[in-house]
Formats: structure tokens, C-alpha cells, sequence
């Protein structure tokens, strides 16, 4: 499967600060969402094997755009706007919840939105934001899995513990896909590529 995409033709589509901003192009999307500081631009940079495609930001949830990543012309990597962010001021929070909930509910082409990967920093483990995001996915019947980010972070038996936790919470239904990922030694890279490419199969 894996041959089906051109990694080396990859670039950054558009920084989308409105609506009328995002991409017509007729591809599946797969888009990322999580808090500020789970790990979406270190994701987006080991799927695509870039050390700085997507920069890590050195103040989370500075920037509110939502950033189409084209992938050889065949698939969008859509790095939503980190949500959590405690010291914004309420008209930029107000900014971040517009942009977001107008990519799904005012995007023209999210008929094509084919996997939602949802990031939950497994040592944190689902905050408040977390929670009311999967509610919302659920409660849409929008397809998404969850990304156990810096699983590096956690002995074996934290870990374990970790992921028991969130395979029985109450926000993640019981047959919802759980991929342990880390940036630092590539655990999950290949799982979370192979179940995008499942649900591309779907769109076609």
C-alpha cells in the first residue's frame, strides 16, 4: 500500500486563517486534532520521515490556522489549531473554535474528510478539551482513531496502566481504534499509515 504515495512529493498546501481559505482539491483528508503540545507537528514530521516540515512551536497554540499538508497530490494532512491553550486572551479562543468548527461544519469538501486522528498525550492522559472532542466526533459520526502520543514518556508498567485507562474511558467507544505513537522511536509510524490508507480505500 505504502507504494501508492510519493513521500518525496510533499509540501505545505496552504496555512488556512479562514474558511474560504481551505483547498477544493478533490483528495481524501485526514485531519489531526489534539491539545497544544501533544505532538501533531512531531506526527505529521515522522509520517512523512521530515525533521522539520511541520515546525514545532515553542509557545503551543500560538498560531490559529489550520494547515493543509498535500501528500503527492493523492491525500491532505490536516494539522488542526491546538486547543487547551490557558493564556490566550478569549477573542483569539474565540478564533480557534470558529476556524475549527467551520472545518467541519462549513468545510465545502468535508465529504472528503476520511479519518480523524485524535491525539491524547498518553502520560496526561485525556484532559477536559480531550473529552469534549471525542464527544463531538462521536456524537458527529465523524470516523477517527486515537494516537497515543510519547509513549517514550512512560515506564512498561505505566504504560500499561496508561493504556487500560483509555481503552475503558467513557469518551472512547469500546471498538475505537487506540495506536500507541512515538516521535522519538517511530512506534506506531507504519500502524497509524496503515489505517490511513485503509480509509482512503474507502474514498475511492
Amino acid at each position: 500500500m505504502a507504494s501508492e504515495l510519493n513521500l518525496q512529493n510533499v509540501k505545505l498546501q496552504i496555512s488556512a486563517g479562514e474558511i474560504r481559505q481551505f483547498p477544493s482539491a478533490n483528495v481524501p483528508q485526514i485531519a489531526l486534532s489534539g491539545r497544544s503540545n501533544v505532538g501533531k507537528s512531531s506526527l505529521i514530521n515522522t509520517l512523512l520521515s521530515r525533521r522539520s516540515l511541520a515546525r514545532v512551536s515553542s509557545a503551543p497554540g500560538k498560531t490559529i490556522t489550520i494547515n493543509f499538508y498535500d501528500i503527492d497530490r493523492k491525500l491532505f494532512l490536516v494539522d488542526l489549531p491546538g486547543y487547551g491553550f490557558a493564556k490566550r486572551p478569549p477573542q483569539e479562543k474565540a478564533k480557534w473554535s470558529a476556524l475549527t468548527d467551520g472545518y467541519f461544519t462549513q468545510n465545502p469538501n468535508i465529504d472528503r474528510l476520511a479519518l480523524v486522528l485524535q491525539l491524547i498525550d498518553l502520560k496526561v492522559g485525556p484532559t477536559a478539551d480531550d473529552v469534549m472532542m471525542l464527544s463531538y466526533l462521536t456524537e458527529a459520526g465523524l470516523p477517527f482513531a486515537v494516537v497515543a502520543t510519547k509513549t517514550d514518556k512512560l515506564n512498561k508498567t505505566d504504560r500499561v496502566k496508561a493504556m487500560a485507562a483509555l481503552q475503558s474511558h467513557p469518551a472512547i467507544p469500546t471498538d475505537a481504534l487506540i495506536i500507541p505513537f512515538s516521535a522519538q522511536t517511530g512506534e506506531g509510524k507504519n500502524e497509524v499509515w496503515n489505517t490511513i490508507y485503509k480509509r482512503m480505500d474507502t474514498q475511492k
